[in-house]
């Protein structure tokens, strides 16, 4: 389009909506400085003082070498940043002008042309401050100053009468994580975290809009637009929705107007898996004599989620219901992507959640001491079909319930209902992080000798926060059919017998409990909604730790250095000589770490996944990363996939054939998760020595229906009956599920041995390229946990190959070279 034309036609729109403006001040030219010096230097908003302290070489790269250490005292410091922006005559004519903060973080006063405008106190709450009265024509001055929440969050906490653990963070409405936790460095931040923005308006505003779900059929969708409009004067005004236009008479001040909308013939939002993603439109007007006074647009789905507790004979159950139909859920546990939330790009968002997507998920938990997430997440969740359980921040701590604490957690409620609330993704409303566990299980009272009054006090404000002031918050600003609340996650604590008959379970006993990974087996709850063990991160992100090339070795400073655990080398250790040798060389360490979090991960999905439909959701800990590190995730912080990930995807797939062996009995499960049923339903499977020669073919002709959502006990054999006289650590089984016409619906390989007693022989692994971005694999006898080392993404990765076979591979990007490794070569240096 011809640049003239297109300018022309933005400021026809411009005059079309002249009534509001809005012009946003982060591009302005920001600066910063201690508040104790003098001295200002550039600044850049979104931001935080660690990166522009950064940019302005005052401090070096805190992900690098050991330099966390290094920058600790910016915590304890006050910083100041301002910036100079001009008002026009035609803005000062507005009758309203307002400075609107997305987020500050997190004690600040603002002064605009040198006089208090607003102080603050919560980085997850939008602060938008009428100016009219302080704004000239001309240059006007903006100054926030912010003061140290480590130091603010100590004076509050010396006001409780006794001690609180993690204190002073629980005493601070800010990010809960950047105090440091077991996968992150401590890194507590200031700044401008969000957009600046300058509002201008006269008449009449819209200030927000709730679409409101009711009835739901597959002819008509009925909905209910609830919007709240500000006017200036009393009268008629006219407001639409996507052009259907009513009437109101509105009085002067905060108006609430309800619009009820139909849709025909509705299109259902699905989640992943299940169908489409559909999405519609919704286009608010508000007019007035003609004239277009404001507009607002929201994108919403149509579907219904239910969370679904109903005793039974072996507790509760615990699960979602969603457009009618019980749903297995699969999915993982969401932290901030990076220390610096303001890093975090619309591209990254959308890559981590297509990864989540790829990787046969339909739930996203966004855990409680990060953030709530930017819009552009939630989009992704819209877009990809992922259902997203959403704590309050709040985690593992003791919280006050003073009044003006009260006062300000029911108001960011408010903010992120109103943000959150008409997002289709949105399933689950979670008071907290492990609170209730920590209370009940962790010994903090002992250990910080609480009186009896103080541990009823610990109760009292608990039940306050979060049975009252958040759910009551919930009804009051939520529409009704986003009003789930789960008051904590986990319900119980995983040391009771309860956490595995009812509600949802964080089961540590594999990792904190240093349990082996057999033990989830047995520990199956009714909705796994945390349990996890460390991998190491990929090789590029390995090196990424360093500011210069070193030669890798786990005795290296920086490497000790991110690992966050207090015990994670160790623990890594331990469980690696249960299930694998432990090499010597580094390269096939990073290797087998991230084998040995796969395997565990593994069996713990698939004893959640046998155990349908008794449990009926699995969440793992965690998707990603906020720094390079060792830790739970599957995503290493650069977005590369480690073992882990690409075994997720194998283990979510909606079809699977799931094997159990329990007292010298092999059982065979297939799960079936789609919508959708095959008949027919039979399993093969081939014994097979590990160098390739084929020891039989079993069929069992069931011919069997798999239903819909459904689960099906396929055979049972004595493991005598399979292995004979074979050595089990020489041969595995190859499974299939077959459908109508032989189609298949599922295969796998099972081992009766773990990885470091099988008697692996020595792979002729070939590579052949068929393109610039395809090759084809192949090898003689089985190569196991096949590794393709190469600076791209992998279709798959870390996976058996099975003798006298190939797979191709497509890679993201040409690359010049591709290096392979396998199980054997960790066996036999």
């Amino acid at each position: 389009m011809n640049k003239i034309l297109l300018f022309s036609l933005v400021f026809i729109q411009f005059l079309m909506n002249a009534q509001s403006s809005e012009r946003n001040l982060s591009s302005e030219k920001w600066q910063f400085k201690n508040a104790k010096e003098t001295k200002w230097m550039s600044a850049a908003v979104p931001g935080t003082v660690h990166l522009d302290l950064m940019k302005n070489n005052v401090i070096p790269d805190p992900y690098k070498d050991e330099n966390e250490k290094k920058v600790q005292w910016i915590e304890n410091e006050d910083w100041d940043y301002q910036t100079v922006f001009n008002i026009s005559e035609k803005e000062l004519k507005n009758q309203h002008i307002e400075l609107v903060f997305e987020g500050l973080d997190t004690f600040s006063e603002i002064y605009l042309n040198g006089k208090p405008v607003q102080s603050t106190d919560n980085m997850f709450r939008k602060w938008a401050v009428p100016v009219r009265q302080y704004v000239k024509k001309g240059e006007n001055i903006l100054l926030i100053k912010f003061k140290s929440s480590v130091n603010v969050g100590k004076e509050l906490a010396q006001q409780v009468p006794f001690t609180v653990p993690e204190s002073p963070r629980s005493f601070v409405r800010k990010a809960q994580y950047q105090f440091g936790w077991d996968w992150g460095p401590r890194l507590v931040t200031a700044g401008i975290w969000k957009d600046v923005k300058l509002l201008c308006w006269n008449q009449a505003k819209l200030k927000n809009t709730k679409i409101e779900q009711g009835k739901l059929t597959s002819t008509r969708a009925d909905l209910n637009i609830y919007t709240e409009i500000f006017v200036d004067k009393e009268g008629k005004y006219n407001i639409s929705v996507n052009n259907k236009s009513q009437e109101f008479t509105l009085k002067e001040g905060l108006n609430s107007v309800s619009i009820p909308y139909q849709i025909n013939n509705p299109k259902l939002w699905q989640p992943n898996g299940w169908g489409e993603q559909n999405l519609y439109d919704v286009k608010i007007s508000l007019r007035k004599d003609l004239k277009v006074i404001d507009e607002n647009s929201e994108r919403i789905g149509l579907r219904t989620v239910e969370l679904i507790q109903e005793k039974d004979t072996q507790g509760k159950s615990f699960y979602f219901k969603v457009n009618g139909k019980p749903m297995y859920t699969k999915g993982t546990n969401w932290i901030p992507g990076d220390s610096f939330s303001p890093r975090m790009t619309k591209e990254k968002y959308r890559k981590l959640i297509k990864d989540c997507k790829e990787a046969n998920m339909n739930m996203i938990r966004v855990w409680g001491g990060g953030i709530y997430e930017d819009d552009e997440f939630y989009k992704a969740c819209d877009e990809n079909g992922i259902l997203v359980w959403q704590d309050f921040m709040f985690a593992g701590s003791f919280y006050p319930a003073d009044e003006n604490f009260q006062k300000n957690v029911e108001l960011e409620v408010k903010d992120q209902l109103e943000r959150l609330q008409n997002h289709p993704s949105l399933a689950l409303w979670c008071g907290n992080n492990e609170i209730d566990e920590a209370i009940v299980n962790w010994g903090y009272q002992k250990q910080f000798k609480y009186s009896k009054e103080d541990s009823l006090q610990v109760w009292k404000d608990y039940d306050q926060i979060f049975h009252k002031v958040i759910p009551e918050a919930i009804k009051k600003y939520a529409s009704v059919d986003k009003q789930i609340y789960w008051p904590s996650s986990p319900s119980i604590g995983w040391g009771h017998k309860e956490s595995l008959t009812e509600g949802d379970s964080h089961y540590w006993g594999v990792w904190w409990g240093e349990q082996p990974f057999e033990i989830y087996n047995e520990k199956v709850p009714r909705f796994a909604s945390e349990y996890g063990f460390q991998g190491m991160p990929t090789l590029q992100t390995t090196k990424s730790m360093f500011s210069r090339k070193v030669d890798l070795s786990l005795q290296k400073e920086t490497i000790k250095a991110h690992e966050k655990h207090a015990r994670g080398w160790e623990i890594i250790d331990n469980y690696m000589k249960r299930d694998y040798k432990v090499p010597a060389d580094f390269v096939k360490y990073n290797y087998v770490s991230q084998l040995l979090q796969a395997r565990g991960m593994q069996i713990a999905i698939e004893a959640h996944r046998r155990a349908k439909p008794y449990n009926m959701g699995t969440l793992y800990w965690q998707l990603n990363d906020c720094w390079p590190v060792v830790s739970w995730s599957s995503i290493d912080y650069l977005g590369n996939w480690k073992a882990l990930h690409y075994q997720i995807k194998r283990s979510f797939e909606n079809q699977i054939i799931l094997p159990e062996e329990k007292d010298e009995i092999l059982s065979f499960y297939v799960i079936n998760d789609e919508l959708k049923t095959f008949e027919n339903v039979s399993l093969d499977f081939e014994i097979i020595k590990l160098n390739g020669e084929k020891k039989g073919l079993v069929k069992t002709a069931n011919n069997r229906i798999l239903q819909s959502d459904g689960i099906l006990k396929l055979a049972s054999f004595s493991l005598k009956e399979i292995v004979g006289d074979s050595d089990k650590n020489e041969i595995f089984l190859h499974l299939m599920v077959k459908g109508a016409k032989d189609k298949m619906i599922a295969e796998s390989n099972y081992f009766f041995s773990k990885p470091k007693d099988l008697k692996l022989n020595k792979p002729n692994i070939r590579i052949k390229k068929l393109s610039a971005t395809e090759i084809e694999i192949s090898t003689d006898v089985l190569a196991k946990d096949i590794y393709l080392m190469g600076n791209a993404h992998f279709s798959d990765n870390f996976f058996d190959l099975l003798p006298k076979t190939s797979r191709r591979i497509k890679l993201s990007k040409p690359v010049e070279k591709i290096e392979v490794m396998s199980l054997w070569d960790t066996m036999n240096p």
